[in-house]
Order: C-alpha cells, then structure tokens, then sequence
C-alpha cells in the first residue's frame, strides 16, 4: 500500500525542477508515490520529467494537454493520488533529505486530519524560518477554533499546502480539491475549508520545505489578469463560510482578510509598477464591486479596525463606487 501521495506541479520551471527532482530522491522510500504533473510547459521542463520518471522511484508523470494552471494541476495529482497520506510541493521549491518519512511519521503520531509545519523562506542566498502562526504544538486540536481570533494572525492566513500532510479520509470526504482555475490565491478558500470542515488537526516544528520568492517567472512577481483571480478566490471564501452555522462569529475574520489582501494589492497598483496600467484599472473596478458584496456592518467595523492607511486606501475606493453610482 502507498504510504505518502506527493503531488508535485511544474509549469516551465527547467532552472529549478532539478532542484526539486534531487530532494525528491533524497526523500524516496518503496511506499511513497511522486505524481509529476506537467502543466502543459513550453521549455525544457517536460525533458526533464520524462527522466525522472525512468531514473526516480515512484515516480509517476502525469501530462497536461494545456495549461490549467496551479489549481488545476494539483487536482490532477490528486485524482491519481493512491496514498494513505498526501502532501504537495511546488516545482520550484525543494525538500530536505528525510523530511517526508519525519512527516509521515508526526502525521501518524498525532493522528490528526492534517499537520500543519514551519518552512524555510529563501529568497536570492537569504533563508527566514517562517513559522505556523499558532501557539499550541504537537498535539490534536480544533481548526475550526484555531480560525479565530479576526484581529490577529492565525493558521487560515497560513495558507501554504505544501507546508503540511493531509490525511486521506480529507481527500474522501471532498476537502482536499482546489478550486479548478484559480490562477492565484488558490489555497485560500481551500484552507479557509479545511479549517471549517476537518475534524482535527495539528501543528509541528518540522523543518523541511524550501519555498523559493522572488523567482521573475513566479505568479507572485507578475502583474498580469492573473493576479485578479484573488477576488474570485476570496469572494469564494465569504460566500462559503456565510453558509456556516458559526458564520456571525467567522465572517468578520474573512472579512478582515480579504479587506487587507485588497489593500495590498491597490498600494502594490499605487506606488510600483508592478501591474500593467489596464490591470490596475480593473483592480480598482473589481476591488469597488467587492467592497459592495461584503456584509456592510461586518465591512464598517473591520475598516474601523485596520490601520490608518489601509483603511483609508479601501474608504476612498468606497467614496468612488458611491459617486460613480
């Protein structure tokens, strides 16, 4: 029986799959699986790939016809994942040496849904452990508890997939899917869920993901259309958690979230270049008609609670989408 289902996607990455491929045989064992999906690259990735599946144990290549992007390509992995347990890795990013048999192993001793672990952050030669933002470790605890509370950062803001294990009676029962072609943002509503709906979970110390910034070709550094689908992304996670018995007490934390992630992006619109200027339009646009779906009194108070900046930032853009209408 496979122990561990590792779903890997590479979208032409040819500079960095080696790296991943090499940690990925430091991590081998003859029950784990590695499902390598191939979103539909035009480089040198697919060459590479092809190799690995000849050369890496428990390797299995699964191809794209086009591309789907991140989402997509995960639900791939996941549609042929056979293991007990399941984790994801981006194919830019690497792995420690063993780090998958340690988290096999704290995912079996807590016996948890899932496992939430640190990472390591490197950016250029520059490495900062960023760590689950939530105080209690190695035991089993509530998510839906550890949501809240809204004014501070918790495990729904560490929305990483690949810093975790994730049992398979999630992918059962429905939870471990991600939204087909969200382009970015994709693990929000997906963690936002897992919180709302799994049973159990834990958080570890375990050191052993290497997420790679500041990668020119990476989704993040780029100002395209792409970037809006955050807005789909997170009016998927009001709309969900709306639904939810406990909605009154959880929506002010999403809608602080979401407030604060379209601030972002509006001073990343103001003070760079970073968004084509047809992009940043549509920002704006989009970001107005957001603000308008939210829960208005959820929306008053959450502004109420940001800083001065942000939320003068998103009460100008709501003193345009009144003029305007």
């Amino acid at each position: 029986m496979v122990k561990l289902s590792v779903v890997v996607p590479f979208y032409n990455v040819q500079t960095y799959a080696p790296d991943a491929l090499r940690s990925l045989r430091a991590n081998t064992r003859a029950d784990f699986e590695f499902l390598l999906v191939d979103d539909c690259s035009t480089d040198a990735t697919p060459e590479l790939l092809a190799r690995a599946e000849r050369d890496l144990p428990g390797a299995v290549l699964l191809r794209h016809e086009r591309n789907g992007g991140l989402a997509t390509a995960r639900n791939t992995g996941l549609d042929a994942a056979r293991g007990e347990y399941l984790t994801f890795l981006d194919g830019d990013d690497w792995l420690a040496p063993g780090y998958l048999s340690q988290l096999v192993a704290v995912a079996e001793e807590l016996d948890c849904d899932f496992v939430r672990t640190d990472h390591v952050q490197c950016t250029g030669r520059t490495r900062v452990v960023q760590r689950v933002p939530h105080g209690r470790r190695g035991e089993s605890l509530s998510p839906r508890a550890a949501i809240l509370p809204a004014d501070r950062s918790t495990s729904v803001d560490y929305a990483y997939a690949w810093a975790g294990v994730y049992h398979r009676r999630l992918l059962d029962r429905g939870l471990l899917h991600f939204t087909d072609g969200l382009r970015t943002a994709e693990d929000r509503p997906w963690i936002w869920r897992l919180h709302r709906e799994a049973r159990s979970f834990g958080v570890v110390g375990l050191l052993g993901v290497f997420y790679r910034r500041g990668i020119a070709s990476s989704l993040t550094q780029i100002g395209d259309v792409r970037q809006l689908d955050f807005i789909r992304a997170f009016d998927q996670v009001l709309e969900e958690t709306a639904r939810d018995v406990d909605a009154r007490t959880l929506l002010p934390k999403a809608v602080r979230t979401y407030c604060a992630i379209i601030s972002h992006h509006l001073g990343s619109a103001d003070d760079s270049k970073r968004f084509e200027p047809a992009v940043a339009r549509k920002l704006r646009t989009m970001s107005a008609a957001a603000l308008r779906r939210m829960p208005q009194g959820i929306l008053a108070e959450a502004l109420n609670a940001m800083d001065a900046d942000r939320a003068s930032r998103l009460r100008r853009l709501r003193r345009g989408l009144g003029a305007a209408a």
